[in-house]
């Protein structure tokens, strides 16, 4: 498949999501990989263990002995120049949280990739979004990934992102555990050569030289501190600007762009449903069985999570009659119960929105069919027609619960 004028031939492989990863970080030419093994991440790091094995990749490889060592180490790596990426999921995400802060804080731009999975306790090794937005506040960049293709071009974009001298920021991609990591699709990938036009290696970023001697991450008196938190808050916002850049970019080289936000069939639509992840497609065809049956519905997708997308997203949802917000994780003992819902109703209190339904669905990866979304839509529609929607959440598929 060919693509555009300033790059060369591209290649197809069938991959899975994880795979996808591997060959990104590949294809970003890293010069060093920490991570510790956890499902169902681990197959990003063996296979970037066989590319560096079978000489593909010339990078050094670090076996640690958990998560937190795992960043450490590439912040370490980092804090010297060298592009780094790490891996995990889950409780290992968790197990990092101390040192996400240090990594956003020294503005270092470090790159993982999150298959999202459910935290414990009870244990569940399956798919949902409590692990991710627990880091919501850490000051990393989140994008949500929705097919392995996105995956692949996401975590190459995210070297732009991050490396770019008006952001030094971490970013975290994240896409769903198993319905993604391990589902095989076909994948076009750019190889080292050609993704080097777009994220050519350059640091940009302040490191330890011993030739040139710098301190970071020294003790900060009060006077100084909330300086630098208020200088990384402010690059944290100003870096959705950049975000879309690298990614118009990235269209126009490629062929292939992602946006902050996609809207389905929003045109005309009447009431909509913002999901994330792997659930955008089954939003999609659920709209299309709604469409035929002459309701005008829509369907969102949020790509980039922070930044929030605040105006890109207001676009989309101003002229709605209702709009229902799919969370897959909960903000325990609040209502709504929806960390993104929450986020929504924030962001626009003192703008004219439509009514907002909180759904919690998909917890522990319950299974979620295109009749659920149907049905969602319909509790909506029918919520909106009788202005009954309020800040209750509706937790979706709990056994024993009818909606």
């Amino acid at each position: 498949m060919a693509l555009g004028l300033e790059t060369k031939k591209s290649e197809l492989k069938p991959l899975s999501t994880n795979k996808a990863v591997a060959e990104a970080a590949k294809d970003s030419n890293v010069d060093v990989v920490a991570a510790y093994p956890i499902t169902p991440q681990t197959t990003v790091v063996e296979r970037l263990a066989e590319l560096i094995g079978e000489g593909e990749l010339d990078a050094e490889i670090i076996h640690v002995e958990s998560e937190h060592s795992a960043l450490s180490a590439v912040i370490g790596a980092s804090a010297m120049g060298a592009r780094t990426f790490t891996a995990t999921s889950s409780q290992g995400l968790a197990l990092m949280h101390e040192i996400l802060h240090i990594a956003s804080g020294l503005r270092l731009p470090i790159v993982m990739s999150v298959a999202t999975r459910a935290l414990s306790a009870p244990i569940s090794i399956f798919n949902d979004h409590s692990d991710i937005m627990n880091q919501r506040d850490t000051g990393w960049i989140i994008i949500f990934t929705s097919s392995a293709q996105e995956t692949y071009d996401t975590i190459i974009q995210a070297y732009k992102i991050a490396e770019n001298s008006n952001v030094l920021l971490p970013v975290m991609v994240a896409y769903d555990g198993y319905v993604m990591s391990h589902t095989i699709e076909p994948v076009e990938v750019l190889g080292k050569k050609v993704a080097e036009e777009y994220i050519p290696k350059k640091v940009s970023w302040n490191r330890l030289d011993p030739d040139r001697p710098i301190t970071i991450g020294t003790i900060t008196s009060p006077d100084y501190y909330y300086e630098f938190k208020y200088a990384q808050a402010k690059a944290l916002e100003s870096s959705l600007q950049h975000i879309l850049e690298a990614d118009s970019e990235f269209k126009k080289k490629y062929g292939r762009g992602y946006g902050a936000v996609e809207g389905y069939m929003m045109e005309d639509a009447e009431i909509a449903v913002l999901g994330t992840s792997s659930y955008f497609s089954n939003l999609k065809y659920a709209v299309d069985e709604l469409r035929k049956k002459g309701v005008k519905a829509g369907a969102i997708k949020l790509r980039v999570y922070r930044p929030f997308p605040r105006e890109q997203l207001y676009e989309l949802i101003k002229g709605l009659r209702a709009l229902g917000v799919i969370d897959r994780s909960i903000s325990y003992g609040m209502t709504p119960s929806g960390p993104i819902a929450l986020d929504l109703m924030s962001t626009y209190r003192y703008k004219n929105i439509p009514p907002i339904q909180s759904f919690v669905a998909g917890i522990g990866q319950r299974r979620m069919l295109i009749e659920d979304f149907v049905r969602i839509y319909e509790i909506l529609e029918r919520r909106a027609s009788s202005n009954s929607i309020n800040e209750e959440t509706l937790f979706y598929g709990v056994k024993g619960i009818d909606l």
